[in-house]
């Protein structure tokens, strides 16, 4: 079973295929995904690698957790689980 990686700090000009790339230097790579602001669809520097195994998910932490990715330096660990948020309206009216 895969592992899923946090990775922070990206230049904003990286693409999904960059990203995937660059983590299977290590590793096969399951999966990669670029966040991107949902109003400008520019990256907002975050994404998620999912290795295939963890052994390698591990030796990803270890090569790449600090290193440098076009000028950045790049944050990898263990992704956290998902949490829920609430949904609704996020405008909140004092009173």
């Amino acid at each position: 079973m895969g592992k899923k990686l946090y990775v922070g700090g990206l230049p904003y000009s990286i693409t999904e295929e960059m990203l995937s790339e660059a983590f299977s230097k290590v590793g096969p790579v399951d999966s990669s995904s670029v966040i991107t602001d949902r109003d400008t669809g520019r990256a907002k520097g975050f994404g998620f690698v999912e290795m295939a195994n963890e052994a390698d998910a591990l030796k990803a932490i270890q090569m790449l957790h600090n290193s440098v990715m076009d000028g950045r330096t790049i944050i990898v660990n263990e992704a956290r689980p998902k949490t829920d948020r609430p949904s609704g309206d996020r405008n909140y009216s004092r009173r």
